[in-house]
């Protein structure tokens, strides 16, 4: 059975039961103004057997087509189906590795976790795997009708992502950022990739309002995660997940949250993967905040009742998010899966992504953001020490290297032993002769 035997459409997720063509350039329902979701004939997918699907899968994974090497594009049928091979616009996103940390996990009072390292997309983080999908979409449409531009509002990941995308292209790309609120290591993503970048005195709040008026009134195409084309994309994440663990399925997803895209997608692949008969449960999701920008929490707090807030600064600048644009979505998914949003200080963050570096990691902020909330749910109990739980890393720490640098070197501790007490790592200036470098590492070599 061929791609082009499935089908797929919009719909309005508001309820009010409208339809659209995905060849349509709306984000928005005509009807109501709720926000779009992309469905698929199910009854199509069900034709195959799950054992059909596993091996067509597992057939992909070692096929020498580049289409095939993406794990987007692998699972084609469950994404856009009647895109053909040729309107694919890949990068060789997906297929990032799945780590199992059993040492940091037992530091952290949870024996069996493994962290989805999705900062080894081609720009650094998992906004890849939605971006794949959404321009090869404006890709395809182009063949039909004329888009001049794609435009996006950033915290910095999504601005990359598109960029190098509509690079791949060909396509003309605008991106919206707030000032001085994103690193120097993101903002050089989208300009070296000749996006035209235009940095913005406000938020990302109000980023997204400019772009979206701006795209409605000069129609250019909208690439923020309100566009649910992402979304489909970013669902292939939990197929991924899923086929690393053998088909079984975690006791936990923990994930950076902001804009709210991402956990709804997360939620989405799981719920596609029950339905075509390869699980037969769903796993439970916590939504990850920072404190400083936790407008999801405070309505989980007070039984789902959202209101939108102010977000103050955060070093997890990606998830910096008072308005959530898929918060409706979100609280639907966490609803569904038994879910909860947990919440943690800058301190916490940064030791939790410290932590994670000790391991290895390398991890950037908003992955400490969710390292943090799994201690915070082993204390409360809430997740047990034998739940097989996967933190969903978004980014590369690399992204944040002048982060870490002048944590490490420029701490404001001016004694040894103090720095140490902040997890800090100075680099030693030592004199080129052997005995001063035996006085500073020979007792390192005795304490390991």
């Amino acid at each position: 059975m061929s791609s082009t035997a499935f089908s797929a459409w919009f719909r309005c997720f508001a309820g009010c039961g409208a339809t659209y063509a995905l060849s349509e350039i709306l984000v928005r329902c005509r009807a109501c103004g709720g926000l779009l979701d992309v469905v698929h004939d199910e009854d199509a997918w069900r034709q195959r057997s799950a054992s059909d699907w596993r091996a067509l899968l597992t057939a992909r994974a070692s096929s020498p087509a580049f289409v095939d090497q993406s794990g987007v594009w692998a699972q084609r049928e469950w994404v856009l189906p009647m895109l053909d091979d040729s309107q694919i616009v890949s990068l060789g996103e997906g297929r990032v590795p799945l780590v199992p940390m059993p040492t940091l996990g037992r530091e952290l009072g949870c024996d069996r976790l493994w962290v989805k390292q999705c900062g080894h997309n081609p720009t650094g983080s998992f906004k890849d795997v939605g971006m794949t999908a959404l321009v090869s979409m404006v890709q395809a449409l182009r063949q039909q009708q004329p888009i001049s531009a794609i435009a996006c509002a950033s915290t910095g990941d999504t601005s990359a992502a598109l960029s190098a995308y509509a690079a791949r292209a060909g396509i003309p790309a605008i991106v919206f950022l707030p000032a001085d609120k994103v690193s120097d290591e993101q903002l050089a993503q989208p300009l070296s990739s000749f996006a035209t970048t235009c940095a913005l005195d406000t938020d990302f709040d109000g980023c997204m309002r400019l772009v979206a008026e701006f795209c409605e009134r000069h129609g250019v195409y909208l690439a923020n995660s309100m566009n649910p084309l992402r979304i489909e994309g970013q669902k292939t994440l939990s197929v991924e997940i899923c086929q690393q663990l053998g088909w079984q399925v975690p006791d936990w997803i923990i994930v950076p949250s902001g804009n709210l895209g991402h956990i709804t997608a997360i939620g989405k692949g799981f719920k596609l993967l029950r339905a075509v008969g390869l699980i037969d449960r769903l796993p439970r999701l916590c939504a990850a905040q920072a404190a400083a920008a936790a407008p999801l929490y405070a309505a989980f707090r007070s039984g789902w009742h959202f209101q939108p807030q102010a977000a103050g600064p955060t070093q997890a600048s990606a998830i910096r998010i008072g308005h959530p644009v898929n918060v409706e979505k979100a609280i639907a998914i966490l609803k569904e899966f038994s879910g909860v949003v947990e919440k943690a200080s800058e301190d916490e963050i940064t030791q939790a992504w410290l932590h994670g570096d000790r391991h290895g990691l390398y991890a950037d902020p908003h992955t400490g953001v969710a390292l943090a909330a799994l201690r915070h749910l082993r204390e409360q109990g809430t997740v047990q020490p034998r739940d097989r739980v996967v933190v969903i890393s978004t980014a590369h720490g690399l992204k944040f290297s002048g982060q870490k640098l002048r944590h490490h070197r420029d701490a404001p501790a001016s004694d040894r032993s103090a720095k140490a007490s902040l997890g800090c790592n100075p680099p030693q200036l030592v004199a080129p002769r052997l005995d001063a470098l035996e006085a500073i590492l020979l007792p390192r070599l005795r304490r390991a």
